[in-house]
């Protein structure tokens, strides 16, 4: 080997590069560690809410220390930057992919129009993007040309308004309207992105990402280590509309009469309930046992609205209510018929619920004083600044500073409502924060003001931060939430590491129980490989997920296969009588293409998924790049290394096998064409079983592929799934229960309310699920405890997933493409290389056939396994690997055949029957540790991969025996010169 003192130095410094970059890693773990001890000393579990109280300490104790110098080098807030990242499923957590709404900047754009066509075609959008993948813009231009008539996108009351008068004027045609109207759509969404960022920033999560996804206006979002999930949504889903409104004095009479019409017309519209009726005495009366009541005689009939809502309320509010009936209330103000009865005065009126406190039952409601367009008196644009700080009382609020204009109209504002003795309503998107009277004559000057209220400290900053960065431009909907409690982290982390060790010390066994002193070097080099591996992550910034940790032990399997190869060839050189130090040159030489055939294969299929996968799949596919490079360096250069440098000692002598393994498969001789019929047979059967199965049965899709949610619940005994799902069943409509790992865990799936939108729907399922899963719970077990992140890391939700119908639509096609995608770019490839279609079509076939038994069984297997056999993203991963993996062991067999037909032509076959017995002992050895190496993973690397390791156990079972008897068969078969003597 020349240049061995060019590659010793690149393989030190390589080496030194990435014990340095993990050394961060090892640092914090080292730092929190310590803070994790000192936290547990100072609070013990009989401390109310310890948990929560031993994060704080744990905060402040790592705050504290975080600038003192650490092994003279970094200090832990250094360290933390450069650490390896992990992922949600490592760490806990939340990922969301948010859809920005397009809809609703089209509708900014336009001003808020009232024209009919333009609405029309809103409104056939959005019919229409239910079943196209065309964008929205795209889908409302079709549907404006399709109904425009004489309307044009210029119209007056369309785009050509006063706010893009500087870009679009009457006499502009559709065509010239249409790319303004696109770019002002994509800066609107990098505004939002903007938004967005500025308010993760501000959040206080360790190694936050955002990222936008391609032109879609979809933002995904990870947060590691976010540990209050309900805050995290609702920052990021906010859109931050502030705004300003006038009350009405209290005791308003026009409103009071409009309540009491209002409730004698729902008397005839709304039903009676039973129930309700036989209660001594109303919910409202004693939650609201001290308000004072009016004259208002409500004890002799039914009354549908004050049965609910209390008039006159403290402070400004119109009214108060109990929380769980606000929405019903506000669905029969929204009425038309209701709408309809309210004074000429007072027709306007706006009516919104402020925002309950912590743990409060009721909240308040507000008359608002509104117009025709229903537009606030000031808007949140006019705040230049907001902090959070605390009232005369040191109680949280919020400060805001308003620029110029905002201070002239705050100042007007305040001064009328002095006048009139009204309140102004702080408003943020939709709910009432605070509404205090003004007792300064003349109003507020100069623009400073304060939001006060019944606020947490977290919240003060979550209101400054999302007023500071400013509102979003269009709402924002999860259209993907994927949530993993911390507990969950821990296990996987530990669970992970655990196959990770058994997989490894079995290979470092193996390699030296099959090839003595020659394995010690291999295993020597393996081990350098997996810290490059790891140092590679680390220094590219990359996240290490569950599924990579299971790519970093799979790249231990298949980094075996290199040096496989090339023992194998150096034993075929021996045996030929070639000295030693000859025999080893050529054996790593006449390895070195069947290596790189089988590295580039797998890669291809590697590279496929990073660009159609998402989240965690997209870690697997970047370690299992990162192995399949590393292993080639460390098998190809380092183990040569090793070699040389052992063979050039005197009196020293190197065997590539052991007293047990060595004249293993020596004299094997079968023909493995002559049996081709009857693997064609066998193969044939179990694939007509399992099309018949897929045809009848179908495969259980997971909610990426059909959307919907699922909730991985633990409990404290073992639970019936079928008892679960009838229970859930009669509130949720669709939903049903599986064992998930033990008996105590089930994994809830349900489709209620896929197509709403919003963290309300997330929270109400929280506490369906609760409420009907409370029996199965410990006694005193609060709701607290159950949600994800909650005060008890023991029960309750401890990870869960959200997909929209439109994304799943998405992951499916993506997962689509990515399957004929890896099976175009191998055929061509293996085209180029071997330069006849034949091997190619081999190749092919033989992968068609691995996907078509993988899914057989999933479909067969799926109700009888105690394992979740979901067809999900994971499983397409799995495909895509098992797709990789078949491709290697056939390009290694054709690399042979190649090599020996072209010495002695095909001859009837017979040379290559010789060229797959050549190969048996790589097949055989490699598959092997491949298939040890993913059973340990199967068993201990946690229920989560479960599944995922079942599909590529099965896949790598079937792959080695379709290499052997699909491949070459089909490419033997479809050759014309069987009989031909060499080719050179």
């Amino acid at each position: 080997m020349q240049n061995k003192g060019l590659i010793k130095l690149f393989a030190f410094l390589f080496g030194l590069v990435s014990i340095y970059q993990l050394s961060y890693t090892f640092i914090t773990s080292k730092v929190e560690g310590e803070a994790e001890t000192y936290a547990t000393a100072k609070i013990p579990s009989t401390v109310d809410n310890y948990v929560a109280e031993r994060e704080a300490m744990e905060a402040r104790y790592l705050d504290s220390i975080g600038d003192n110098t650490v092994l003279g080098y970094t200090t832990y807030k250094e360290a933390k930057k450069k650490e390896l990242n992990k992922g949600l499923d490592l760490k806990g957590g939340i990922n969301v992919t948010l859809q920005i709404s397009v809809k609703d900047i089209l509708k900014g754009l336009a001003d808020n129009t009232k024209n009919p066509v333009f609405n029309k075609a809103l409104a056939d959008a959005d019919a229409a993007s239910k079943d196209s993948d065309d964008t929205y813009i795209d889908l409302f231009f079709d549907a404006f040309d399709n109904i425009k008539g004489d309307t044009k996108l210029a119209a007056p009351d369309i785009f050509a308004n006063k706010g893009l008068s500087d870009e679009i004027n009457f006499q502009m045609t559709d065509d010239q309207v249409k790319p303004i109207i696109r770019r002002k759509i994509d800066e609107s969404i990098v505004s939002a992105f903007e938004v967005l960022r500025e308010r993760i920033d501000g959040f206080g999560v360790t190694q936050p990402n955002i990222q936008r996804e391609g032109t879609s206006g979809r933002i995904l979002v990870e947060l590691p280590g976010a540990r209050d999930i309900a805050r995290a949504q609702d920052l990021l889903s906010s859109t931050a509309q502030l705004e300003f409104w006038e009350t009405y004095e209290p005791g308003n009479q026009s409103l009071i009469n409009f309540f009491i019409q209002a409730n004698d017309r729902l008397k005839t519209m709304v039903e009676a309930n039973p129930e309700e009726e036989v209660k001594e005495a109303s919910e409202i009366d004693s939650l609201l046992s001290d308000v004072a009541q009016d004259s208002l005689d409500l004890t002799a009939e039914r009354n549908p609205l004050f049965e609910k809502l209390q008039l006159n309320g403290p402070g400004y509010a119109i009214g108060i209510a109990a929380v769980k009936d606000t929405a019903e209330i506000g669905t029969w103000l929204r009425m038309p018929e209701i709408r309809r009865l309210l004074p000429a005065e007072v027709q306007f009126t706006k009516f919104l619920w402020e925002r309950p406190s912590q743990d409060s039952e009721v909240a308040g409601l507000f008359a608002l004083k509104s117009n025709r367009d229903s537009s606030p008196r000031i808007s949140g644009d006019v705040v230049s600044d907001a902090r959070d700080q605390f009232d005369q009382f040191n109680r949280p609020a919020v400060g805001m500073d308003m620029n110029v204009r905002g201070a002239k109209e705050w100042e007007k504002l305040t001064s009328e409502a002095n006048l009139n003795n009204t309140g102004i309503a702080i408003v943020l998107d939709n709910k009432v924060y605070t509404a205090p009277g003004v007792s300064q004559v003349g109003g507020i000057s100069g623009g400073s003001s304060e939001i006060t209220g019944t606020f947490t400290v977290n919240e003060t900053k979550d209101i400054a931060n999302v007023l500071r960065a400013g509102k979003l431009p269009a709402s924002a909907d999860i259209i993907d939430s994927f949530v993993v409690g911390p507990s969950l982290g821990q296990e996987a982390i530990d669970s992970g590491f655990t196959s990770f060790i058994i997989a490894m010390l079995f290979v470092l066994v193996w390699m030296i129980f099959y090839y003595g002193k020659a394995g010690i070097f291999s295993d020597i080099a393996l081990s350098f490989n997996i810290v490059l591996i790891f140092g590679v992550l680390a220094s590219l910034g990359a996240v290490l997920t569950l599924p990579g940790i299971a790519g970093i032990v799979l790249t231990i399997g298949m980094s075996v296969d290199a040096n496989v190869l090339i023992f194998e060839r150096i034993k075929e050189e021996v045996q030929k009588g070639k000295g030693k130090g000859q025999a080893i040159n050529d054996g790593f030489n006449n390895a070195l293409s069947s290596i790189l055939d089988a590295n580039i294969t797998t890669g291809l299929t590697a590279m496929i998924l990073l660009v159609f996968g998402s989240g965690p799949i997209k870690g697997f596919a970047t370690t299992l790049i990162i192995g399949i490079l590393t292993s080639l360096f460390t098998a190809i250069f380092i183990t040569r290394l090793l070699v040389d440098w052992y063979i050039s000692g005197k009196g020293r002598s190197l065997t590539f096998s052991t007293f047990i393994t060595k004249n293993l498969f020596n004299n094997v001789n079968i023909d493995f064409l002559k049996k081709r019929k009857i693997a064609y047979v066998i193969s044939a059967v179990v694939i007509i079983f399992g099309v018949t199965s897929l045809s009848t049965r179908g495969l259980d899709q997971g909610v990426d592929f059909v959307g919907g949610r699922n909730y991985q619940i633990r409990f404290v005994d073992p639970v019936s799934p079928a008892e679960i799902t009838n229970d859930l069943t009669a509130t949720l409509g669709s939903a049903s229960a599986k064992t998930f790992g033990d008996a105590n865990q089930i994994m809830v799936t349900t489709k209620y309310k896929v197509d709403v939108q919003g963290t309300e729907v997330d929270d109400e399922i929280l506490g369906i699920l609760f409420t009907s899963l409370q029996k199965y719970l410990p006694d005193g077990a609060t709701y607290e405890e159950f949600i994800p992140g909650g005060t008890n890391e023991n029960i309750g939700v401890m990870k869960y997933r959200k997909v929209g119908p439109t994304i799943a639509d998405d992951i499916k096609k993506n997962s689509v493409w990515a399957i004929f995608g890896s099976l175009a770019v191998v055929f061509l490839y293996i085209l180029l290389r071997f330069r006849k279609w034949q091997f190619s079509l081999g190749a092919v076939v033989a992968v068609f056939h691995d996907i078509l038994i993988v899914l057989g069984v999933f479909s067969f297997f799926s109700p009888y396994m105690p394992f979740s056999m979901e067809i999900d993203q994971a499983f397409i991963a799995a495909i895509l690997t098992v797709i990789g993996y078949s491709l290697n062991d056939t390009v290694v067999v054709f690399d042979r055949i190649r090599e020996i037909v072209n010495e002695k032509g095909f001859n009837y076959g017979i040379n290559t029957n010789l060229a797959l017995n050549s190969t048996l002992s790589r097949t055989l050895n490699t598959s092997l540790t491949t298939l040890v190496v993913l059973l340990a993973i199967f068993i201990f690397g946690g229920e989560t991969l479960r599944g995922f390791m079942f599909a590529m156990i099965i896949g790598i079972v079937v792959g080695t025996y379709s290499s052997l008897f699909i491949a070459t068969p089909v490419m033997y078969d479809t050759l014309k010169e069987k009989k031909t003597k060499p080719t050179s």
